[in-house]
C-alpha cells in the first residue's frame, strides 16, 4: 500500500495523535479541520461563516501540500452543532464552490473540538 503523510504550517498543527493528511492510491484524504487561524493557532471567528470560511481556508491550505486544491474534492464531510444553520453553510459553499461542487454529507453533533461550530474532512484527487 503506498501511503504519503502531509503536513503544512499553512493550516492548523494536529491537536492528537493524527495527521493533516495522508495520499494513498491518488487520493488524499484530510483530517477534520476546525476554524483555527494557522497563524494565530486561534479560533477568531465567533460566527459560522466566518468559521466555516477559516475551515475551507485550512482545507485548501493542506490540499495544495497535497498536490491537490478545492477543485479536485471529490467528497466533504461536514460537522455541525447546528444543523438550523444550514442556509449559512450553502451561502459560504457557493462561493467556495460555485460550479459543480463535491459531494457533501452534513451531520449534527453534539460537541466539537474546542466547541468550534463547524468541522469539515475532505477525499480530493491528487494531480498527477
Amino acid at each position: 500500500m503506498n501511503r504519503e503523510i502531509v503536513n503544512t504550517d499553512l493550516a492548523p498543527k494536529a491537536i492528537g495523535p493524527y495527521s493533516q493528511a495522508v495520499i494513498s492510491n491518488g487520493f488524499v484524504y484530510t483530517a477534520g479541520q476546525i476554524p483555527i487561524n494557522p497563524k494565530t493557532r486561534k479560533i477568531e471567528a465567533s460566527d459560522l461563516e466566518g468559521q466555516v470560511r477559516q475551515v475551507l481556508d485550512n482545507l485548501s491550505a493542506v490540499l495544495e501540500a497535497s498536490d491537490s486544491s478545492l477543485k479536485e474534492i471529490i467528497k466533504l464531510t461536514v460537522f455541525m452543532v447546528d444543523l438550523n444553520d444550514f442556509a449559512i453553510l450553502n451561502n459560504v459553499f457557493k462561493e467556495y464552490f460555485p460550479e459543480d461542487p463535491p459531494a457533501r454529507s452534513a451531520v449534527q453533533v453534539s460537541r466539537l473540538p474546542k466547541d468550534v461550530l463547524v468541522e469539515i474532512e475532505a477525499v480530493a484527487v491528487v494531480h498527477d
